[in-house]
């Protein structure tokens, strides 16, 4: 049985996930066109991102008042790096969705500052990391850890190398704290793949604990879509 607050909603595979994650997302837009969504990037999030770009591309959606908050970024990097988060989250989401507002994560304080002036994040949407961790929050991660610059640990360098072919992994990078993402009016969880198994499993039925800093999420309104081989 799932903890009060919490919804976990299995789909048969990666694109009927996909399909679910947008109809979550639009209704949230739908409700709220000014909504503030705290946006992650890597591979399970992309086929949601096409989708609604599809629905925006056709006018099923506007997306044109949402503000779009940056989850993460490595150190060092210029716009047109291929491997700048930040051009990313743009290429993937902003552009195709027709968001005009965007919060750049540079400035761990002036980052804070901005969100605070925007009333807060209405949606955090949230890959999972292997280890429990969410942006670079890596364990252990306390639920009052703030936005912050960190050194990435040997495991997210090697999970990372995954992204970029032959270019290297930059060793630095900032991330939105687990403050940021705890005080989000809500959550959307997505996870695919039997290598997700255990960790999700840890998230929604181990202890809360930072040493799985995942698990703190169900301290939040938190809605979790993965797919059937990242839960059976």
């Amino acid at each position: 049985m799932m903890q009060a607050g919490v919804t976990l909603d299995i789909q048969p595979d990666s694109q009927a996930l996909a399909v679910q994650a947008a109809d979550f997302i639009a209704a949230q837009v739908r409700a709220k066109p000014t909504l503030s969504i705290l946006v992650a990037t890597g591979n399970t999030p992309m086929p949601t991102y096409a989708e609604l770009g599809r629905r925006a591309a056709r006018g099923d959606i506007d997306f044109s008042r949402v503000t779009a908050v940056q989850l993460d970024e490595y150190l060092g990097l210029s716009d047109h790096d291929p491997r700048s988060l930040w051009g990313w989250m743009e290429r993937s989401f902003v552009t195709p969705l027709g968001i005009r507002q965007s919060i750049r994560l540079a400035d761990p304080a002036a980052f804070e500052a901005d969100i605070a002036a925007l009333g807060g994040i209405d949606l955090a949407i949230l890959g999972l990391g292997p280890n429990g961790h969410l942006g670079f929050n890596e364990p252990p991660s306390p639920p009052t850890a703030p936005t912050r610059v960190l050194a990435l640990t040997p495991a997210s360098l090697e999970s990372n190398r995954a992204y970029w072919g032959e270019l290297s992994v930059p060793t630095h990078a900032i991330t939105a704290g687990m403050n940021v993402i705890l005080s989000a009016r809500a959550v959307l969880l997505l996870v695919n793949g039997a290598h997700k198994r255990d960790i999700l499993r840890r998230t929604l039925e181990g202890p809360e604990t930072p040493d799985v800093p995942s698990s703190l999420l169900r301290r939040v309104p938190l809605t979790v879509i993965a797919d059937e081989a990242a839960w059976t």
